[in-house]
């Protein structure tokens, strides 16, 4: 799979991060079914409600109508210029597992822009549901 546009938007958006306070830059790239990406970065502030960039993402797109998402991919790391191997936290799991079904594809780019590959039952495997 080609997604060198997902990587170029989500290092591209990981510059606009707002993390003054744990210095962990992330950038996320949404792709829907239809083709339309939607980019995220994490934003902090001084309480506990700062949000991930994947639900940056998640938020964006479904505000504007779109329902099926085909995958995202996530970058991130301690400088805006360094990649981690940097996975969706736990809230963020259980958030993408409303909105995608169990084979939803997670990719984390990380140090020499390797990529790996999960799915969200991989990362959730017993997530909550009603």
């Amino acid at each position: 799979m080609n997604l060198s546009n997902e990587i170029k938007i989500a290092k591209n958006t990981r510059n606009y991060s707002y993390a003054p306070y744990s210095k962990y830059y992330v950038g996320t790239a949404l792709k829907t079914k239809s083709g339309k990406i939607y980019s995220g970065c994490n934003i902090e502030n001084h309480g506990i409600q700062a949000i991930c960039a994947e639900r940056v993402a998640f938020i964006k797109a479904i505000s504007e109508g779109e329902k099926d998402f085909e995958h995202i991919l996530i970058c991130g790391g301690t400088s805006k210029d360094t990649l981690n191997n940097c996975l969706p936290c736990g809230y963020c799991r259980q958030f993408i597992s409303e909105f995608v079904d169990n084979n939803f594809k997670i990719y984390v780019l990380s140090e020499n822009e390797t990529i790996t590959e999960y799915t969200i039952n991989d990362l959730l495997p017993n997530g909550f549901k009603i």
